[in-house]
């Protein structure tokens, strides 16, 4: 499970579960709020207690567990739930679910607290290919989207039995990343529909020999958190991904595995004349060993080659995107990112004109921050002279903010 997140205060949060085999999994998001310090409440429908009973709902929460909006009536709790809540979150929501919390039904507890909320919903949907497919369904969350709930788009995957496809419950973790980045920045609007989006993500190695390589502290994360946004917004979504195998990559995308800086450069000019938007979140190695030998370099001898590394210079990826475009050869929105120690401003403002990309993200890394940490902070340094603080965030939350900028750029 990923570091609980930190917030500056707890969130009175509603876990709504609803009848599907994807339902044990909501035991996991459950906790994710809890780790984090929220106060959970636990409402499942009553054919969710038929995968997961509600004394394992009570002991993860805290909480009593009700399904019924005839019990404690006293405390009108039919009402008083959703209008205590911060977020609500339904985990599995299953078709029929949906169905009848577009009809605006209030036949049990959960919809009738979604009905009387006004904080944000976000429904994380699980079910069969042909069910998440069907017109029926679909429109279902066309009309729940358009009421300003959040549905967000299932994962593909393993489904029950042999099935694969899309329908597959997102896990817990980017859930409740998802549901928080909602409620701190906007809701998913399929903003990005139609877009095809290209982002590079973590960490460039570049091999000594066999057995070492030069590389850096970059995780990845932030490039992951970009994917899980723009698909979430109706992106079609490719990683080139390097040194990221600690991470599970975002729902949807196309992951393209790659090695060394030029490695990644050959992939991005591949797919850079398809991409509507290019974004350089990698952490690429400029420099690389002059060369490579081809088996494991001995320490303690007399011509000791451990000792003296000579490096030569990579190319420059995001340049080279970016002259791609004067060549006509994409017509893509080209971000960059920079990782600054010292003289932030000055080095990113220079880095954003020497590059000609379109906008900058400025981030500071002296004292380790930022690289592989859950949270975020910068500047966006846009072409036209405009500068954005980003304030201290989540990652999925500093994504958001990006893809905003990003947005804006094209109005």
């Amino acid at each position: 499970m990923s570091e609980a997140p930190h917030s500056s205060h707890p969130l009175r949060v509603v876990v709504g579960v609803s009848g599907g085999i994807a339902a044990y999994k909501a035991c996991h998001l459950v906790r994710n709020f809890k780790e984090a310090g929220d106060e959970v409440r636990v409402i499942p429908t009553q054919n969710a207690l038929n995968f997961v009973g509600a004394a394992t709902f009570e002991a993860l929460s805290g909480n009593p567990v009700d399904t019924g909006v005839f019990t404690r009536v006293d405390e009108v709790q039919h009402v008083r739930v959703g209008q205590e809540a911060d977020l609500i979150v339904v985990a599995p929501a299953t078709a029929d679910f949906m169905a009848r919390a577009a009809a605006g039904r209030a036949d049990d507890l959960l919809t009738s607290t979604i009905l009387v909320a006004t904080c944000p919903v976000v429904l994380a949907p699980a079910m069969h290919t042909e069910m998440w497919l069907n017109p029926a369904t679909q429109a279902n969350v066309a009309t729940l989207r358009e009421r300003g709930i959040t549905v967000l788009e299932p994962a593909h995957g393993r489904l029950t039995g042999k099935d694969t496809g899309p329908g597959r419950l997102l896990e817990p973790d980017v859930i409740a990343e998802l549901a928080r980045t909602v409620l701190r920045t906007s809701t998913f609007a399929p903003t990005l529909a139609g877009k095809r989006v290209l982002i590079s993500a973590g960490g460039t190695q570049e091999n000594i020999d066999p057995v070492r390589y030069i590389g850096n502290r970059s995780s990845g994360k932030q490039g992951y958190a970009l994917g899980d946004v723009a698909a979430q917004r109706g992106a079609k979504v490719t990683i080139v991904a390097g040194a990221t195998d600690a991470l599970d990559p975002p729902s949807g995308a196309e992951v393209i595995k790659v090695g060394s800086t030029r490695e990644m450069q050959q992939a991005m000019a591949e797919r850079a004349p398809e991409a509507d938007v290019v974004i350089m979140a990698a952490a690429v190695a400029d420099f690389r060993p002059e060369a490579e030998a081809s088996t494991k370099l001995k320490k303690g001898k007399a011509d000791d080659a451990l000792s003296t590394i000579r490096l030569t210079e990579n190319p420059d990826i995001l340049k080279g995107l970016v002259q791609m475009r004067e060549a006509g050869e994409t017509a893509a929105t080209i971000i960059g990112f920079a990782a600054e120690t010292d003289n932030e401003f000055e080095n990113g403002r220079a880095k954003l004109k020497r590059k000609g990309a379109d906008m900058l993200m400025l981030n500071s890394v002296a004292g380790g921050g930022v690289f592989g940490q859950a949270r975020n902070r910068g500047w966006l340094l846009s072409a036209d002279g405009r500068e954005e603080e980003i304030p201290d965030g989540t990652k999925h939350e500093v994504a958001a903010r990006i893809w905003d900028a990003v947005e804006r750029l094209s109005q």
